[in-house]
């Protein structure tokens, strides 16, 4: 179905004004998108029964997304997740970038894309969003253009198309950074099951930066078959305790850059399942343990294990990495990114 036309919502600091779009399926499902971070600010799907009822966390307003620091359901970059110490070394020069997580760069930095306006538009069931992210954004080197073409599918997914192009060589890596919660009645996300289809996981230190390939056998990470967020977060493992939960890079089966089933979570009372689809490399997955204090869209807060994020993106500090030239990209050459969430009721 044809996308809504904007609606006023909010504003920048400086007066420029903030819009937001709805897409809607013939299954009665609605997403509502805003130009703030091409942040998905609420996604309505019906349940086992057919009843409407909101799947993802949001704030109440543009004010509240502004002053946040959950990235709560925006698209983040230049860079998503960590990069140790703020630093990196390119071509043979050496860059440093906005410190916001303990020393660590996180998801663009201060004021990274989640912070940005974008230009939006429609093109008959897509939404457009479009950003020119300046030389030197977050001290980033290279002028970078993003387009995203958002599509609501009538079988409850939500097509997210990313391509980006820069001027000079830059470290890249885009993603949707929504938290979801499939049951709009229960305000926590442990009786979730949840199955990722990797063998593997990256090990990280006390600042949740990677020290190595872990592979999940006999870990509270193994998910291969599907099991309950919360019963994992039990046990006695040293690396759930360095973060209070999960907040750890998957290494999904397949080949990157191939559309592939990553992740599939269920939730058993409202029969909601969440199916995830990327070509990327990597799969953030976290619990939501540090949600607590956040506003929720209802006025009221949200508490630890509200929501969890899964994040389809490079791997966390790959810049530093021996596959440092994966995640640049260069001129002449268009990134591109596919994501597909399907919420749907089997």
């Amino acid at each position: 179905m044809p996308v809504s036309t904007a609606t006023a919502w909010g504003q920048l600091p400086d007066g420029t004004p903030l819009h937001r779009w709805t897409l809607r399926n013939a299954r009665g499902g609605q997403v509502e998108i805003s130009d703030l971070g091409a942040t998905l600010l609420s996604w309505q799907s019906p349940d086992r029964h057919g009843r409407l009822g909101e799947v993802v966390l949001g704030h109440p307003t543009a004010q509240h997304y502004l002053d946040s620091n959950a990235y709560m359901g925006a698209v983040v970059g230049r860079w998503a997740n960590r990069i140790r110490g703020g630093r990196f070394r390119l071509d043979g020069i050496d860059y440093k970038v906005d410190r916001n997580d303990g020393g660590n760069h996180l998801h663009g930095g201060h004021d990274g894309f989640h912070r940005h306006r974008w230009d939006a538009d429609t093109n008959g069931d897509d939404l457009v969003l479009r950003l020119v992210s300046p030389e030197g954004d977050g001290g980033f080197p290279g002028e970078v253009r993003v387009d995203l073409r958002v599509r609501l599918e009538d079988d409850g997914t939500l097509d997210l198309r990313y391509e980006a192009t820069s001027d000079a060589p830059t470290p890249l890596s885009l993603t949707a950074h929504p938290y979801f919660n499939l049951n709009d009645r229960r305000p926590d996300i442990r009786d979730h099951v949840i199955r990722i289809d990797a063998d593997e996981f990256l090990a990280i230190d006390a600042g949740a930066i990677p020290v190595g390939r872990q592979h999940v056998a006999g870990t509270a990470f193994d998910f291969r078959e599907p099991a309950p967020i919360g019963s994992r977060l039990h046990w006695p493992d040293p690396q759930l305790r360095l973060v209070g939960g999960f907040d750890h890079c998957y290494v999904p089966r397949g080949p990157a850059g191939t559309l592939r089933t990553v992740a599939v979570v269920t939730e058993p009372s409202s029969g909601r399942r969440l199916t995830i689809d990327t070509d990327r490399p990597g799969l953030q997955f976290y619990s939501g343990q540090k949600l607590t204090g956040q506003t929720s869209r209802h006025g009221d807060t949200y508490g630890p294990f509200a929501g969890f994020a899964l994040e389809a993106q490079a791997f966390p500090d790959q810049v530093n990495g021996p596959d440092a030239d994966g995640a640049i990209l260069r001129p002449g050459v268009v990134w591109r990114q596919h994501t597909r969430y399907r919420v749907d009721t089997p």
